[in-house]
Formats: structure tokens, C-alpha cells, sequence
């Protein structure tokens, strides 16, 4: 199938085009829905690569009843042997003559981020050394990933600072053409920042006393139709450090939603965007003395209730069980009051159990003067239900399915007390 002429290489701000149609297929198919794949000789729609999304838009034909057809083009992708397929919801039949629109908005806003991927690309190698190892044009963000440890924040200012002077500037934004072994030169004497492994003509992107990189994909004009680059965040990866950024509209969008939610915190704190800051670490302050506040209360009253607990329960053979169930308490709490039940008197151990939908978690704890391990004890109750845990000799825990509750309680309680009949035994024997 010969190669598709791609109109947008020469023309990124192609909007139409005319072109036939060189061959259709049957993508994917359900009872619902069919998805098509066709190919033109022409086509101004650009596919998948480099980090770039692909465009959208829509094909229109006559049907040989003079109908007009109008068909959206929802995805399209270049396979290995240099096909676009435009992917569509109805087929066209082969030397079909079509007219297509790209979604310009789309469009242009692809144009903006990888022209502004470029140009940043470009200054954080200039300044601080850092080459580009990858580039993702995400729906509302875009990234790279740049060599190198994670840059300080003056280093970030600077290029954020440079980059937009650059765009302010208006440079030209033109493309060229080279052969294999002039663009090895190019990149040989450091005018080339980057080339594929490809053969053939290279396309060449530059800006004007900035940078020069083989690329494919579609851009603006000049650096000034970027607009303006906006430095979102910055973190650690395995390659080295991810930048995510901005431009143009995005920025604009990016803005108008931080000072939305700016606005409604300033308005929930009842403080000034100025303010803020001071506010809200005082909030976080307040916060944790609260919070150490509410658990001594939690340990106070977990004391007191497992001491409660505890009297309710007579020492039988040397052993005071404790069981109970709670359907209306999160699992923290019971835990603690099972560790402070347990503590609450000698001789005492604490089977707690917290039921939770169709789950239970169940905690097993001894007061320090009995000899047995709540982690053994527990693992091997679970083994026989064909299960795994275990835990501490002084407290274990471990959730099982509902049904599983009364088994489990059986099997644990059993062990318990022949433990403790056990230790009472031998220590008689001394």
C-alpha cells in the first residue's frame, strides 16, 4: 500500500483536506457497533507519535445517491508500515472521494504543547545540563522527563523564566528537511539536539537560535503562538526527574481553576488569599494538638471500659475469657479496648471480635502473666480453616469472612484454655 501523503509535515495549520480513499478494513465488531479502519492518499490528520495525541475530526463523502455522509473520525494510528488509519463508526468503499475537517481547537492545542516541549527541552539542557529522555502530551497536562537529580527551585524558576522570555520574543518556528548524513553532521557539531533511528530524509524542527530537533509532529509557526509556559510541578523518577508543564490555553484554564478553588478555601476559612498560608498552618497545628487530645481520651476510656469488662467475668481454672462482638465500632477502638481489657487484670485473656458487612476481624490478647502466644495460638486456628496470619504473643489479629466467625472463635478459645490448663499443670508439678 503506497505511503499516505502527510499534508500536515509541510502545513501544521491545515484544517481541510480533499483526498480518496485507498483501502478499508473491519477493525472491531460487536453485536452494537463496528469500528472501521480507512486509509487515504492524502490526509492532514496526524496519528499517534512522539508523545503526541492524534487529531479528531470528521470525513465527508457523497454516497452514490448523492447523500452526504458525515463521518467522525475518532482515533488515528500509524502502523509499522507507514499506514495511517482513520478509525470510524461506517465504511467507505475504496476510491471514495472525501473531504476532511480536523478538530482545530484540539489541534492547535497539541501544537502549542509540543512546540512549548521543545523549546523547554531546549533551555533545561542550556542551563542545567538536563536531556529530555521522553515527552507525554496528556489531556489537561503534559510532561517530560529529564536526566539528571531533581533541580533546585531557582534552577526551575530560571528556565520557566528564560523559556518565556523566548516565546515572548516571537521567534520563527520554520521546518527543513535534511538527508541521513547531514543531520549525523548536524548532530556531530551540536546542532542537532536530538535524531531518530531512521533512515531516509529527516524533518527538522527549529527555533531560532534556540534549538533544532528531528520531529514529526505538528507546531506553531513562531514561539510567540505558544502563548505562555507555566511550570506545574516536579518530581522523582526512576529516569531521572518528571516536569510537568503547560501553555497557551492550558494555562489560562490551569489558572482559572486554581484561583477557583483559592477562592472557595479562602471563603471556607474565612481568610485572605494572602492569609492563607499562615491560616491553614495554624489549622493543622490546632489539628494534631486535638487529635493527641482525643487519644488520651480514647485510652482513658478504653481503660476504663476494659477494666469494666473485666469485672464482669469470673476467673474460671485460673483463667478470666473475655469475649464479646461489636456490629458499631471501628476496628481501631476495639482493638485498643481489647489490649486494655487484657491488661485490665490478671489471668485475664480478650477474644474481641468487630463485624463489619459481610467481614470480621477478630483480636486475640492476654494479659502479661499468662503463658501462651496470641500469634500461635491464632495461626493455628487459621491453618485448619486453610488460612494464613498470626501476630504478637501478646496481641494477634486477623479478618475472615462472616461465616468463617463462629469456627474461628471455637477453634481459638479451645486453644486458650488448654494453655492455660496446660501451664497450670505444669507449673503444679514444680
Amino acid at each position: 500500500m503506497p505511503t499516505p501523503e502527510r499534508l500536515y509535515y509541510s502545513d501544521s495549520f491545515l484544517r481541510t483536506f480533499s483526498g480518496a480513499v485507498t483501502d478499508v478494513r473491519e477493525f472491531t465488531h460487536s453485536k452494537s457497533d463496528t469500528i472501521w479502519q480507512v486509509s487515504l492518499d492524502h490526509t492532514v490528520f496526524y496519528p499517534t507519535s512522539g508523545g503526541q495525541p492524534f487529531d479528531t475530526g470528521t470525513l465527508r463523502a457523497i454516497s452514490p445517491s448523492g447523500a452526504m455522509r458525515e463521518i467522525p473520525v475518532e482515533q488515528v494510528e500509524e502502523n509499522e508500515e507507514g499506514t495511517v488509519w482513520h478509525f470510524v463508526r461506517e465504511p467507505l468503499a475504496t476510491g471514495t472521494r472525501v473531504e476532511g475537517q480536523i478538530n482545530w481547537d484540539r489541534r492547535f492545542d497539541h501544537m502549542q504543547q509540543h512546540t512549548g516541549q521543545h523549546l523547554l527541552s531546549a533551555v533545561f539542557l542550556r542551563e542545567l545540563q538536563m536531556p529530555t529522555v521522553s515527552f507525554h502530551l496528556g489531556e489537561s497536562n503534559s510532561t517530560i522527563d529529564i536526566a539528571g537529580g531533581l533541580p533546585a527551585h531557582t534552577g526551575l524558576e530560571r528556565v520557566e523564566r528564560i523559556a518565556n522570555e523566548i516565546i515572548f520574543e516571537n521567534r520563527p518556528v520554520t521546518i527543513s528537511y535534511a538527508r541521513r548524513d547531514e543531520a549525523e553532521a548536524m548532530q556531530a557539531a551540536g546542532d542537532l539536539r536530538k535524531l531518530p533511528d531512521r533512515q531516509g530524509t529527516i524533518r527538522l524542527i527549529e527555533i531560532a537560535n534556540c534549538d533544532r530537533n528531528a520531529c514529526g509532529g505538528t507546531h506553531v509557526r513562531s514561539t510567540g503562538q505558544i502563548g505562555v509556559l507555566l511550570l506545574r510541578g516536579v518530581e522523582k523518577v526512576s529516569r531521572g526527574v518528571r516536569i510537568e508543564f503547560v501553555c497557551g490555553f492550558r494555562v489560562v484554564r490551569a489558572a482559572r481553576a486554581d484561583y477557583s478553588i483559592l477562592r472557595k478555601t479562602t471563603a471556607l476559612l474565612s481568610t485572605g488569599a494572602t492569609d492563607l498560608p499562615e491560616t491553614v498552618g495554624r489549622l493543622l497545628t490546632e489539628a494534631k494538638t486535638s487529635e493527641k487530645e482525643r487519644q488520651k481520651l480514647r485510652e482513658e476510656v478504653a481503660e476504663f471500659q476494659g477494666a469494666a469488662l473485666a469485672r464482669e467475668v469470673p476467673i474460671d481454672n485460673g483463667l478470666r475469657l473475655v469475649v464479646r462482638e461489636w456490629k458499631d465500632r471501628d476496628r481501631d477502638s476495639v482493638r485498643l479496648l481489647a489490649s486494655r481489657t487484657a491488661a485490665a487484670a490478671p489471668g485475664t485473656a480478650v477474644i474481641f471480635c468487630a463485624k463489619e458487612g459481610n467481614t470480621v476481624r477478630m483480636f486475640v490478647a492476654r494479659s502479661s502473666d499468662l503463658d501462651f502466644h496470641c500469634g500461635q495460638i491464632v495461626r493455628e486456628a487459621l491453618v485448619q480453616l486453610g488460612l494464613r496470619g498470626g501476630g504478637s504473643p501478646d496481641l494477634a489479629q486477623r479478618e475472615v469472612p462472616a461465616e468463617l466467625e463462629s469456627t474461628l472463635l471455637a477453634s481459638v478459645t479451645s486453644a486458650i484454655r488448654s494453655a492455660v490448663a496446660l501451664s497450670h499443670r505444669a507449673g503444679g508439678n514444680l
